[in-house]
């Protein structure tokens, strides 16, 4: 197995390269293994499809939990791991850094910090606090004794306040306060992502998998996107069909749903 040093200088070189790469969000361990079974390169966690999965909705997971989860998904797989870590579970920049730090601690080889406080009413943070917010948790990212890529995130699109303006402001200021990489989830036309790309100098992430965000990876690279996530998409599909085959036993009392899907057989040769 690679050593922590060794995925973290692959995920950085992974940004370094002239062409997107996608980084798919798993939701648990055995999720975690089938997509390196196929072939991915970098793996994500995501806040919401783990949430999903032990019956509570996004942002409900303590930090002590998110962090267990994100170690559950180091030791189950050899690829370098990113962690969603939410807003740091905290307001404060030292308590966020220190997230950095408990992030680092469990293996991983980088992590996202969002600028959004915790609860439903959210609007991003006065952009001062903000950026002191990503200088701390990049002044523990780079202290560190291998690359560990800090992701700063500005969610105004996913909140809210859609304003393209104050999001290449923060993405800025987010480069400027030293994160590695730069996100700006719910962003789908062309030219938004090409003007957020064309503002910033540091690998920026788009997400797919979003209604109304349908760019191939091939697109995306031509725009100068570097990273390509999916968020919550895989587990909502996945629960998608479950979903819609147990409506199917409730409402029609038929098992049609078995139909097709993988066989017990290769699925369980897959975690042998």
């Amino acid at each position: 197995m690679p050593t922590q040093a060794e995925k973290a200088k692959t995920f950085r070189a992974l940004h370094e390269r002239d062409r997107a790469f996608i980084i798919p969000n798993p939701w648990d361990s055995g999720s975690a293994r089938l997509l390196e079974s196929l072939g991915f390169e970098a793996l994500a966690t995501t806040s919401a499809g783990f949430a999903f999965s032990i019956g509570k909705a996004d942002g409900a997971v303590d930090r002590d939990t998110m962090l267990a989860h994100a170690a559950a998904l180091v030791a189950a797989t050899d690829l370098p791991i990113s962690a969603d870590l939410e807003n740091g579970y905290a307001d404060d920049p030292e308590r966020v850094a220190e997230t950095v730090r408990l992030a680092a601690e469990v293996g991983l080889a980088g992590c996202s910090i969002e600028d959004v406080p915790s609860g439903r009413d959210r609007k991003p943070y006065d952009l001062s606090l903000a950026a002191d917010r990503v200088r701390a948790a990049a002044e523990v990212a780079h202290s560190l004794p291998f690359p560990f890529t800090l992701t700063a995130r500005a969610e105004n699109f996913i909140v809210g306040h859609p304003d393209l303006n104050d999001t290449i402001a923060r993405l800025q200021a987010f480069q400027r306060a030293g994160a590695d990489a730069l996100f700006a989830p719910g962003l789908k036309t062309r030219q938004d992502i090409t003007a957020v790309v064309g503002s910033v100098d540091r690998p920026v992430n788009v997400i797919m998998g979003l209604e109304g965000a349908k760019f191939s990876l091939a697109e995306l690279s031509q725009m100068g996107v570097r990273r390509v996530s999916v968020g919550s998409a895989l587990a909502r599909a996945a629960l998608t069909g479950f979903l819609h085959a147990a409506e199917e036993m409730r409402e029609r009392g038929t098992f049609t749903f078995a139909d097709g899907i993988i066989k017990y057989a290769a699925l369980n040769e897959q975690f042998a």
